[in-house]
């Protein structure tokens, strides 16, 4: 360990900016201090002034200045790849917000480029990941106690947005200015999560609903089946109308099966031995003791419940704590770069399906279809320009 600290640049001082300007601030990250900020709006000077920090309307002059180790990325989504290449250009460590890009071939790109920069730091916002309820679960599906995976599912419906929300800019909820809705915005860190506990799909089938209960373009519900090989499957549901909303994670596997209920109480069943195992040495006498409530459970399988707190702003504390980690003395990172891009392909996959009617192969997944079908609903809204 060292007390050096790395002075961090932050580039947008909005919500999530804000947040990370004043965990920083209340020495909440250790290892970090802000080097600078920076904002296209004026008025945000004057909390750079408070904190005693340059600011910056210009991200490029404010990597250039000199007085930042690394920047962190608090933007509309197209922007998180140009500006993360601007960074290591200029031997700046990049930390960006998630997506880590809209589209594959853009995610592609930032990723690309950090790779033949390996001296430098590059990682993704995944906060998630530092969840101590998800840090245990991946632990034990790595472990192999819980068997084979044969199917998952996630309902994450409690991404409710009024009309108001979306009225509020522009550029959101759009085509051209997010790049998509609920996928792009709400859902990317279950995205995530979900293929860094499940494995990352091979392919996608899924039925989108465009504007279904919102007046926008771009999806508020989403229903998706995927395959993660070797006959396990999964499906996925998330949408932005539900008012009540339900967020619960299963995981079936050959030896048993976990339950993630509103990322608080995790239930889990370890079988006495493989579900077919247990199958082939019942008698129906056995079975019809099991169904009339008769049964001895406990020689079939055992239950666990377990609680987890959350500490509001401990996660993103944690994510910087690592980056700047990494940066000092080489700790691995909880959240690679690279690691985004499997998100952003499900996310795409997704849209693809939706829009084509057909299932999506996500081992060869085709960039520039999906840029195409893209583009030309960017072309559509007519107010902002196509991508590349």
């Amino acid at each position: 360990m060292t007390d050096k600290k790395v002075r961090l640049g932050i580039i947008g001082l909005g919500a999530e900016g804000g947040m990370y300007a004043g965990l920083i601030a209340d020495g909440k990250v250790p290892n970090v201090e802000i080097g600078a900020i920076c904002d296209i709006l004026t008025e945000k000077k004057a909390r750079a002034d408070e904190l005693g920090v340059p600011f910056y309307e210009d991200y490029v002059e404010m990597i250039e200045s000199g007085n930042v180790d690394a920047i962190v990325t608090c933007v509309p989504h197209y922007l998180h790849p140009e500006m993360g290449i601007a960074a290591l250009q200029q031997d700046v460590h990049a930390l960006l917000e998630k997506p880590v890009g809209v589209y594959t071939k853009q995610a592609r790109e930032v990723i690309d480029y950090a790779a033949t920069k390996p001296e430098l730091t590059f990682g993704v916002f995944f906060n998630q990941r530092t969840n101590p309820l998800y840090v245990d679960l991946r632990e034990l599906i790595a472990s192999g106690e819980l068997g084979a995976l044969r199917h998952s599912s996630w309902i994450i419906t409690n991404w409710w947005r009024p009309q108001g929300y979306y009225d509020q800019s522009d550029w959101r909820a759009t085509w051209g200015g997010e790049g998509g809705g609920v996928l792009v915005n709400q859902a990317p860190h279950q995205l995530d999560l979900w293929q860094w506990l499940c494995g990352v799909p091979q392919s996608c089938f899924a039925k989108l609903a465009f504007g279904f209960r919102r007046d926008i373009a771009v999806e508020d519900e989403v229903n998706a089946i995927v395959d993660f090989g070797d006959g396990a499957t999964g499906n996925f549901m998330t949408a932005t109308h539900d008012l009540v909303g339900t967020d619960r994670l299963e995981i079936l596997f050959d030896k048993g099966k976990v339950v993630v209920d509103n990322s608080k109480t995790v239930t889990i069943t370890r079988l006495k031995d493989a579900e077919q195992e247990l199958s082939k040495g019942m008698s129906m006498e056995d079975v019809r003791k099991m169904f009339m409530g008769q049964a001895d459970t406990s020689e079939l399988y055992t239950t666990e419940v377990k609680e987890y707190t959350s500490v509001w702003g401990l996660q993103h504390a944690t994510v910087m704590e690592n980056f700047a980690a990494n940066v000092l003395d080489g700790t691995p990172l909880i959240a690679p770069g690279p690691d985004g891009i499997n998100g952003v392909r499900l996310a795409n996959a997704m849209h693809l399906s939706a829009w084509t009617g057909e299932e999506v192969d996500m081992v060869n997944f085709d960039e520039e279809r999906y840029l195409t079908e893209l583009n030309a609903r960017i072309a559509a809204e007519g107010k902002f320009p196509t991508r590349s």
